[in-house]
């Protein structure tokens, strides 16, 4: 049996998030509740649990405030949040699992199931720890993204990525350094999360880099610096030779 804790401020959705867990989740044991940073560490340094369901906004801090607390990390975590949008930012760049309020049952036996179905939490404890350093910087342009492959959790610096490519329901990510990774995310995940800095979607099957762009032919296509020649779809002409103009 997998055990886990529940860290929820909110009395009703805590008792909901149980009652979910308990009906829905058969192979997970809710051993400890708490609804505040305080309380959390006390719970989570008596029981040592598998998981830990983590709510953002707490009275006392914030669900990265007591992860700050712990050292090491022995656990793996699902965080519950309404409305941070800042926070969920910083959770998909670390390629870590999060449950939007109200709980969907769906979301909740998927987000278990992918921990139930992993060896150990030692992937977890890495993307836990990028996710503190990101959120540690001044603003939301996060220097590192992790990519979950087949394999391995890929902590890459965003600077480095010359272009992403869809592949169904994958996404390649062509690296600087010639290395390729294979991706279980969409192409339009990726989108959403690099749009603000210097990437552009330039046709449906392709997200570029424009620091990367060596050039661009009136014909409609541009040329990176790795040579792929990709072409740019007519819509997106504009906002392409725009992003171009302020690299």
């Amino acid at each position: 049996m997998i055990t886990a804790i529940l860290v929820e401020d909110e009395t009703k959705s805590r008792q909901l998030l149980n009652s979910l867990i308990h009906k829905y989740c058969k192979d997970i044991e809710v051993v400890a509740t708490a609804a505040n940073v305080k309380k959390a560490l006390e719970e989570i340094q008596t029981h040592k649990p598998d998981i830990v369901f983590l709510d953002i906004t707490m009275p006392d801090g914030t669900g990265f405030d007591l992860l700050e607390k712990l050292s090491p990390i022995t656990f793996d975590v699902i965080f519950t949040t309404a409305t941070d949008k800042h926070a969920i930012k910083a959770i998909k760049y670390s390629a870590l699992d999060y449950l939007l309020k109200p709980i969907d049952v769906e979301e909740l036996k998927e987000a278990v199931n992918k921990l139930v179905q992993k060896k150990s939490n030692l992937n977890t404890v890495e993307n836990l720890t990028q996710l503190l350093d990101n959120l540690r910087e001044s603003s939301n342009s996060y220097q590192k993204i992790t990519l979950p492959t087949g394999t391995a959790y890929e902590m890459v610096y965003t600077k480095d990525i010359i272009r992403c490519e869809a592949e169904g329901s994958y996404t390649m990510f062509f690296m600087a350094n010639s290395k390729r990774f294979l991706v279980a995310y969409g192409l339009k995940h990726y989108e959403e999360l690099l749009s603000e800095k210097e990437f552009v979607r330039i046709h449906r099957h392709h997200l570029v880099n424009v620091k990367y762009v060596a050039r661009y032919e009136k014909e409609g296509f541009a040329i990176m610096r790795d040579e792929t020649k990709i072409e740019v779809a007519r819509r997106k002409k504009d906002e392409f030779l725009e992003a171009l103009k302020n690299v």
